[in-house]
């Protein structure tokens, strides 16, 4: 295992630029387009996935980095860009992440490859866990999966809302209920194949922010999928499940949940999301800082103006370090014994929201128009203290972790 270290190499350095470059080029003259358009920017897909960003094998490469750092620097720089199309080129990568958390080799080779298509068919992916009763209360989760051993099937039934890509996507990967009497310990993670029925889209949602992302509800009605669509398998379930109860009856440790286990994984790449939008609207507010002449003299001459400045670059960088950490912790397999990566999500999403803001003040007036990228940003910068968990959540699960007690 690679030592924790400030310094990227050659090679990581090299792929941050290439990416920084693409950020810069295609992704920043689109952005406020398709942020007017609401829509998914499939040709901006395409072009990364002709160049090799929008792939398994990109993502893969990033994901086995030994020093942990390729997916925060690949997220931070496509965020910089934009975060409204960054999000569509990654989205696919939580459901990916929902498939290596919980399948099988097989399930894991069969169906990621289907996420991403190929740049002449690109495809995407949703991952499909909130629901409109169920979001940060997951063990509120109603959709149901019943196994019909005749036919060695699953039905699916329920309602998911707030899912990326949610049924434009290819595959989607659905946390279901098997057991309701065991709460959030009873649920499951099933693959959707391509064009299965009863599977459809429900309302899209007009967003805030990053709308250049499609978020919509997904409805299942007696959506049958093979027995193999179980992440993980039959035999793993079931143990796993015996285990919840026998620990239920002894008032045993708490088990975590296929929803609970994809979201842990990806939330210091939710961090390094918030950096990249934080940074993107610091460097402009330091750009028109330097060049707005007031008074007769560039505004960055007054201590009001040049600290806030140097107050959001200290927080951008002790943001990208509890990033950093959490996935080099990640990678190492040391586990988060003080909630590390519920801490990189916390920080970095509340300084992503300050720093866009203050961004947006210095700008003064044209801070508050769409002729400037920062108040586009600040939009964007709210739902990283939403999503994959609220910040009062990370706080919670800080909290429980520290304290080792049973905070409500």
């Amino acid at each position: 295992m690679a030592e924790f270290t400030f310094e990227l190499n050659d090679d990581q350095k090299q792929v941050r630029d290439w990416l920084h470059g693409f950020a810069k080029d295609v992704i920043r003259p689109a952005a406020s387009e398709w942020d007017e358009r609401e829509e998914t920017p499939w040709p901006i897909i395409q072009e990364a996935a002709k160049v090799g960003i929008y792939s398994l094998d990109f993502y893969a490469q990033q994901f086995f980095d030994p020093t942990g750092l390729g997916i925060p620097m690949t997220m931070e720089e496509l965020f910089w860009g934009d975060a409204g199309i960054a999000l569509s080129i990654v989205g696919t990568g939580l459901a990916a992440v929902g498939v290596l958390a919980n399948g099988t080799e097989e399930q894991i080779g069969t169906w990621i490859p289907q996420m991403y298509g190929d740049p002449g068919d690109v495809k995407v992916a949703a991952f499909c866990s909130s629901e409109p009763d169920a979001g940060s209360d997951v063990a509120a989760m109603r959709t149901r999966a019943v196994y019909d051993q005749a036919k060695d099937e699953w039905v699916l039934n329920g309602t998911k809302t707030w899912a990326t890509n949610g049924g434009i996507a290819n595959v989607h990967v659905v946390v279901a209920v098997v057991d309701p009497e065991l709460g959030s310990k009873g649920h499951a993670s099933f693959i959707v194949p391509p064009g299965t029925p009863g599977l459809s889209q429900g309302q899209k949602f007009k967003k805030h922010g990053i709308r250049a992302s499609h978020t919509a509800e997904v409805v299942l009605e007696d959506v049958r999928v093979p027995g193999s669509c179980l992440l993980g398998g039959k035999e793993k379930l079931d143990e796993r499940l015996a285990r919840a109860r026998e620990k239920a009856r002894a008032g045993g440790e708490r088990v975590k949940n296929a929803a609970m286990a994809t979201f842990e994984a990806s939330r210091p790449a939710v961090g390094a999301m918030a950096v990249g939008t934080a940074r993107a609207a610091y460097e402009v507010a330091l750009d028109y800082a330097r060049t707005r002449v007031q008074f007769g003299r560039p505004i960055i001459d007054n201590q009001g103006v040049a600290f806030q400045l140097a107050d959001m670059r200290t927080q951008i960088d002790a943001a990208r370090l509890l990033v950093w950490r959490a996935s080099w912790m990640a990678t190492a397999g040391k586990p988060f014994t003080s909630a590390e990566g519920s801490m990189s999500k916390l920080y970095a999403s509340e300084v992503a929201k300050k720093v866009t803001a203050q961004a947006v003040q210095i700008l003064g007036g044209n801070g508050f128009t769409r002729e400037y990228p920062v108040e586009r940003m600040h939009r964007d910068s709210a739902i990283y203290t939403i999503f994959e968990g609220t910040s009062e959540v990370q706080r919670l699960v800080i909290a429980r972790t520290l304290s080792g007690m049973p905070i409500r």
